[in-house]
């Protein structure tokens, strides 16, 4: 029988190596893909989650559990895609041109992913005229910039500009965060929300989706 508490453990213990074998194993045992992410690896990550809200876990925790949960997620993936997984929506994100930091990005990435989004990675010193592209290419439902560097900020106003200027502002939700963002910063330059952490950024799309 699939253990599932185990699975969320090698996720919460930072284990990529038992969360595969975990997830292999239940997959053999003909247990339902859906069942494994709403069981285990939600669950798991959402731990790890509040660990870091509360200050027992740091980004270096953070990050390995965000691997295990990305390394058993990718067994299910085919299986998932094979039985119409609809994702809660779907998110681009990346850090703005000028700005080569991915430490936090990621982790919203990895949370969004264990809440059931589809998640596209811009990667780092991405300019506004890259996101339009990925835009039009992608249809993400939602938007996510991220800036550590003051100097890069302004990057965020001419992104939501752009995609004023092409047409694609009001079909997609932007979202804003980084060590040097504050909401007033976010409301000035037009962005739907701001996520004071990885945590606040997966509500926020939850909010902005109704989801």
């Amino acid at each position: 029988m699939a253990d599932f508490e185990a699975l969320k453990n090698s996720v919460i213990d930072m284990d990529p190596d038992r969360a595969v074998e975990l997830t292999q194993s239940a997959v053999a045992e003909g247990v339902a893909p859906l069942d494994i992410v709403n069981t285990a690896l939600i669950p798991g990550i959402d731990v790890v989650g509040q660990k870091f809200r509360d200050f027992e876990y740091f980004l270096p925790e953070v990050i390995m559990a965000a691997k295990a949960f990305k390394a058993a997620f990718e067994v299910i993936l085919p299986q998932l895609n094979e039985a119409g997984y609809e994702p809660k929506g779907r998110v681009l994100i990346g850090t703005v041109s000028g700005d080569n930091h991915d430490i936090g990005k990621n982790i919203v990435i990895a949370l969004l992913q264990g809440s059931g989004y589809e998640v596209h990675d811009a990667g780092v010193d991405v300019s506004a005229q890259r996101f339009v592209e990925l835009v039009r290419d992608i249809k993400p439902h939602v938007v996510g910039m991220s800036a550590l560097l003051t100097t890069t900020m302004a990057v965020m106003r001419d992104t939501i500009a752009e995609l004023s200027g092409a047409g694609l502002r009001d079909s997609v939700k932007v979202i804003v965060g980084g060590s040097c963002v504050n909401p007033e910063f976010a409301q000035k330059i037009g962005a739907d929300g701001y996520g004071e952490d990885a945590s606040e950024a997966v509500k926020l799309v939850d909010r902005l989706l109704a989801v």
